[in-house]
């Protein structure tokens, strides 16, 4: 409950649309959503290049958490099985 609460305190009071901006762009916001980290960022090629790899970096996630489903509902099991990899470095 405390969690809905905050969330609903900062999107109603600290983040408020302004129609004269682009949908998301918010005042308070700060560089890409994160306050007082820089302010806006000014360069408006930089700007839409930093958006674009946060959009790219979203779906990449997405991909991978959709592949680790789909593994899991094939295989049983979202991660690999270790007793497989005898030469790996990773096992310790």
């Amino acid at each position: 409950a405390q969690w809905v609460f905050f969330v609903g305190l900062i999107e109603k009071g600290f983040y408020k649309q302004d129609p004269s901006r682009a949908p998301g762009d918010f005042a308070n916001g700060g560089t890409l959503g994160v306050p007082n980290a820089g302010g806006p960022i000014e360069n408006e090629e930089a700007r839409k290049r930093k958006l674009n790899a946060e959009l790219a970096n979203g779906r990449l996630a997405m991909m991978a958490i959709i592949g680790m489903f789909f593994q899991d509902g094939l295989t049983g099991q979202a991660w690999a099985d270790w007793s497989y990899f005898h030469d790996s470095p990773l096992r310790g």
